[in-house]
This record gives structure tokens, C-alpha cells and sequence, in this order.
């Protein structure tokens, strides 16, 4: 671990309001908070800035749930992210994701139509910065373009913090 999430004696008022953006009053500690983003506020100013952007493509994106979390699941698997993998599951399996599903996902792998462009969507971007006329069009058959610009901000912006916590070491939160 490079950066270990910033310890309680050392949260100060800045820590806590760059965290109340996303988080209620009673989480505003480095267990309530969780690894990723207890780690995260070693940079205050930067926590915050973030955090606005990060709540909105998790809580009030135009991109079902459902796609939502197969995005970040196939993400964190191009990334070997273990953070974002372990605690995307839960969240996709609150969507309604199955277990193999999720399975699948992580491969890169639907058997809905839609979610198959989606997953492949994921790995153009990944693997070329960019999405392929096909894929475009098929996603475009089914979502708008709010959605569709909500997939790639969804995609690139975990993918950003996938290779942020990857590299500074943070671990999967503990389950309870």
C-alpha cells in the first residue's frame, strides 16, 4: 500500500467537508467513509472537486443502474481493480445483476443485445480511446444521447480511478 487511507486524528474540518459532498454526517470518519475514499482525502481540495462529479455519475446519471454497474464492473476487470470489483458487485447485485451475470460481465460478456454493446463499448474505450461506428450505432438504437455521453464519462472516469487506487494500494473495504 503507497497511500493508506488518512488516519482519524488527522481528519480535520477540510477532510470532512470535502467528503460531506457524497457522504451523511455519520459516515464522516475513515471507517464510515471506506478505503477509496478515506485514501482519497489525503488531497482535500481535490477530494472535493471530484466527489461532485463521481456522486453524479453514481447516483443521478441518465444510464440505468443496471448499465451503470455493468461499465464500471467491466472496467475494474480491464483494470484489475480489486477495489472497484469487489465493491461493485454488491451494488450490481442491488441492481439486479445475478451472480453469473456479474461473472460475465467482468468477461466482457451479455446475453441481452443492449448490454452486450454496452460491455463492448467498455472495452473499445479501453482499448482505443475511443467507441467504434458499430457499437455507437447499436447503443444508440437503445439509449439517447445523455445516456450515451453518461457510458463514456462512466467509463473513463472509473477507469481514472481504477488506476488511482491500483496504484496507490487500496484495498478492498472489510465486509461486514
Amino acid at each position: 500500500m503507497r497511500l493508506s487511507p488518512l488516519p482519524a486524528d488527522e481528519w480535520d474540518q477540510k477532510v470532512r467537508e470535502a467528503l460531506a459532498v457524497m457522504l451523511p454526517a455519520d459516515r464522516l470518519d475513515p471507517r464510515g467513509a471506506g478505503n477509496a475514499l478515506a485514501t482519497l482525502v489525503r488531497h482535500p481540495r481535490l477530494t472535493r472537486k471530484l466527489l461532485p462529479f463521481s456522486t453524479y455519475l453514481l447516483m443521478r446519471s441518465t444510464l440505468p443502474a443496471r448499465l451503470r454497474e455493468l461499465v464500471i464492473l467491466r472496467v475494474a476487470r480491464l483494470h484489475g481493480c480489486a477495489y472497484e470489483w469487489t465493491e461493485h458487485t454488491k451494488l450490481a447485485a442491488d441492481t439486479g445483476l445475478a451472480p453469473d451475470e456479474i461473472e460475465a460481465a467482468g468477461r466482457g460478456e451479455a446475453a441481452d443485445e443492449l448490454e452486450s454493446a454496452v460491455l463492448r463499448a467498455v472495452g473499445e474505450l479501453h482499448e482505443d480511446s475511443c467507441v467504434s461506428d458499430a457499437t455507437w450505432a447499436a447503443l444508440g438504437a437503445r439509449l439517447d444521447e445523455r445516456q450515451l455521453m453518461d457510458l463514456v464519462f462512466t467509463a473513463g472516469t472509473y477507469g481514472m480511478l481504477a488506476t488511482a487506487f491500483n496504484t496507490f494500494g487500496v484495498e478492498p473495504d472489510e465486509q461486514d
